[in-house]
């Protein structure tokens, strides 16, 4: 695969850690988002829902917590619905189309997802924000369905992934447009400066919990869109607030999302992922 992005301007560096986001147009080739979303729709293809692997994802109502499905999630591939794709008689659209998500370890465990993760420039990206060791935490493909793809509340990835240093950080790539039709991202420029709102918590007998620690609701007056062509990365600082609004439109907004942080910060124990306790 091939990577349109060069270092060339550090005045977008300098953006990033004033405003907490940074926006990389053509990082990604026309054909390789196509190659991905290729790939996602056979191992979709190949995906046999039971009542057993059945799971709802979402975020306002955290009901995926009470899970084992979610907790084996953290390394293998695992498949995620919408809460509106069911009925009382079950699902109301093919899977295609009833899918929230598929995560957490594409980025290990299928090849095509891997030599994506893996490419040199993803490191070098990371290593110019100052992240000297840089590795993958969790990677989702998230479908944002036409008509039922559903809202992400405003959140801080740092809540979801801890650290003993530099926070997480975010790349998303839209695979496709991203507008405010179909639920594009919307950011609080400058929040990361903020404090960290709660901590997401697996506890030693493997259940989860939220902690409070600091009750500031977020200041969403100030959000704004961010709408971005297909191809386009869009790199999150794990203390920016961010969301998406629920899809009402009929076109999807497909997108791929890698976690990354530094290896020399550690990855604690109370993290909801287990395996990843370096330096812990």
């Amino acid at each position: 695969m091939q990577y349109r992005y060069k270092q060339d301007d550090r005045d977008l560096f300098d953006q990033f850690f004033r405003d907490g986001y940074l926006i990389l147009p053509d990082f990604v080739t026309s054909d390789d988002c196509d190659c991905l979303m290729m790939r996602m729709d056979e191992l979709v293809d190949a995906f046999v829902r039971t009542d057993q692997v059945t799971s709802v994802f979402s975020t306002l109502t955290h009901d995926h917590m009470k899970d084992k499905y979610f907790l084996e999630s953290a390394d293998n591939i695992y498949y995620f619905f919408e809460k509106d794709a069911f009925g009382e008689g079950g699902l109301l659209y093919p899977i295609q189309d009833s899918l929230n998500k598929v995560s957490h370890a594409l980025h290990d465990k299928d090849l095509v997802f891997n030599d994506f993760c893996y490419q040199p420039r993803i490191k070098v990206l990371m290593q110019d924000l100052g992240y000297s060791d840089p590795v993958i935490r969790q990677s989702m493909y998230i479908f944002k369905q036409a008509r039922i793809g559903g809202e992400v509340a405003m959140h801080q990835d740092s809540t979801f992934l801890h650290t003993n240093g530099k926070p997480v950080i975010g790349v998303w790539v839209a695979l496709e447009d991203a507008t405010l039709d179909n639920g594009c991202l919307w950011v609080i420029p400058g929040g990361h400066t903020e404090p960290l709102r709660q901590k997401f918590v697996r506890h030693r007998d493997d259940t989860l919990s939220f902690a409070t620690l600091d009750i500031t609701p977020y200041n969403q007056d100030g959000a704004i869109p961010l709408e971005v062509k297909k191809g386009t990365a869009v790199v999150l600082h794990g203390l920016l607030p961010h969301s998406s609004k629920q899809n009402t439109s009929g076109q999807s907004r497909h997108a791929f999302t890698m976690h990354l942080t530094d290896r020399q910060d550690g990855f604690p124990v109370g993290n909801w992922m287990r395996g990843y306790d370096d330096n812990a």
